[in-house]
């Protein structure tokens, strides 16, 4: 018998190290090389390696997947039911997290923080808008703004023209030609490609420049270079000065098929058509000096405009705007009760997947307890048998878990060259619900095995060895 130092971990399992060398032939070559490597450092006895512990982990590991393999179905089955509500659980997350990632890219393609006003309807008696008149905005109003507000960062007025036809050596296109100041690259999320955005310069000279979007380009110099080059705008000449990279994605190109020329320039030249249209704008763009002051600088913009067109600045129905403040939260909102959903149907997935998993366990325990009095009987301690339950229910359990989680995150990563409706993108996993879902159902499993092989191992073993 051989004499264990104080601290050292054993299991006793009578002819464990024979029935090991019967399967495992090499094992004594494996331990003598290894205690020979150890005995090679100065070293004390306690710390040379312990082959009888390394032939009781490998055994214990070798009983474990004959158990497993003795009951094929059910442990398929087992297995089956947690990789499924791991991976379908990933997979409503992970589509959850493309729709949010989408609608935030969608958003960001304007830019940060962008509210627009409108020309609208002013009513000549609050609330009824049959009495309504049309009102068109002016330059004075966004001066107005951007002097007058003080909650309002940065603005730019737009002269928005989509009769326009453009011809350049090569081809033409009817595309809308935007009339900007500088300041709207300052806004408005418009990066270049090549050349230079518009300047103060081209403003105050009048410089006849033109600034093309990724699709006007193709258009208009198909595969040919279009800086320095020239286009027509209703025949009057404009230098191409830059052009810009593709915004957005799939079927939604109208960002691109857009010309930016000076305010100035575009008001002089092609003013908006119509009677009593002097000095008026498309409409304003303009930027609140923090995002939590949006609803400030919207009322400062309706003081001034209601002030400027005579009717009441109370009067909500007289604007027509757009605040990419309030749809991001609105988005936010439909978020929030989207992950609640998806969280309440992970809830459910959970302890659907536990419970299966605690109902496998207790049966496997509850029929190997007469092998539990066995080895009672042949000498094995309560830790050894706890040892070995512990590691069949993590195996099976961790086992499966990540088995769904890379099934999840091999269909996500398929999923991630298909190009999906506008606003939503490919579905994308998201590591802590992984780690969530794998993880309660492992500790499920885990107790579900310790708890029952616990009170069996406890008992006496001929109590054991009569439970039937």
């Amino acid at each position: 018998m051989r004499e264990v130092a104080p601290g050292d971990l054993v299991f006793s399992f009578v002819d464990t190290s024979q029935d090991l060398r019967d399967r495992w032939p090499h094992s004594d070559r494996i331990c003598l090389g290894i205690n020979a490597l150890f005995s090679a450092t100065p070293r004390g006895p306690r710390e040379r390696y312990n082959c009888s512990y390394m032939r009781t982990v490998v055994d214990i590991f070798a009983q474990i997947f004959r158990n497993l393999w003795a009951h094929k179905l059910r442990s398929f089955l087992t297995m089956f039911g947690i990789a499924w509500g791991v991976g379908s659980l990933l997979l409503l997350v992970g589509v959850g997290e493309g729709f949010r990632s989408g609608n935030k890219r969608e958003l960001a393609e304007f830019g940060k923080d962008i509210m627009f006003l409108f020309p609208g309807r002013a009513p000549a008696v609050k609330g009824s808008m049959n009495s309504s008149r049309p009102y068109l905005l002016t330059y004075q109003d966004y001066l107005d703004v951007r002097t007058q507000a003080p909650h309002v960062r940065n603005a730019s007025p737009m002269l928005s023209r989509t009769d326009l036809h453009q011809v350049s050596e090569f081809a033409s296109a009817g595309v809308e030609i935007l009339g900007v100041e500088p300041q709207l690259n300052e806004i408005s999320f418009l990066p270049l490609k090549e050349g230079r955005w518009l300047n103060e310069m081209d403003e105050v000279q009048r410089r006849n420049v033109i600034v093309l979007g990724n699709e006007l380009l193709k258009t208009l110099f198909p595969g040919r270079p279009a800086l320095g080059a020239f286009v027509l705008l209703n025949g009057v000449r404009f230098e191409v000065i830059g052009s810009m990279p593709h915004l957005g994605r799939g079927d939604n190109t109208w960002l691109n098929m857009r010309g930016y020329i000076p305010f100035t320039v575009m008001a002089t030249n092609f003013p908006l058509k119509g009677e009593n249209h002097q000095n008026s704008i498309s409409f304003i763009e303009y930027q609140p000096t923090t995002t939590a002051e949006h609803l400030l600088a919207k009322g400062d913009v309706h003081k001034i405009v209601a002030r400027n067109h005579g009717f009441d600045a109370s009067d909500e129905n007289a604007y027509d705007e757009w605040d990419s403040i309030q749809e991001s939260k609105m988005v936010g909102t439909i978020f929030d009760v989207m992950n609640m959903f998806l969280g309440a149907v992970g809830i459910v997935t959970l302890a659907l997947g536990a419970i299966g998993v605690i109902n496998i366990m207790l049966v496997a325990v509850s029929e190997r307890t007469r092998e539990i009095g066995l080895r009672k009987a042949l000498g094995a301690t309560n830790r050894s048998i706890l040892f070995h339950f512990f590691l069949e229910g993590l195996l099976l359990t961790l086992g499966s878990g990540l088995i769904g989680l890379v099934l999840a995150g091999g269909l996500m990563a398929l999923m991630g060259g298909v190009q999906g409706p506008q606003g939503f993108d490919p579905p994308k996993l998201v590591p802590m619900s992984a780690l969530l879902a794998i993880g309660s159902l492992t500790l499920a499993g885990v107790v579900a095995g310790l708890y029952p092989a616990r009170k069996a191992a406890m008992l006496q073993p001929v109590e054991a060895l009569r439970q039937e």
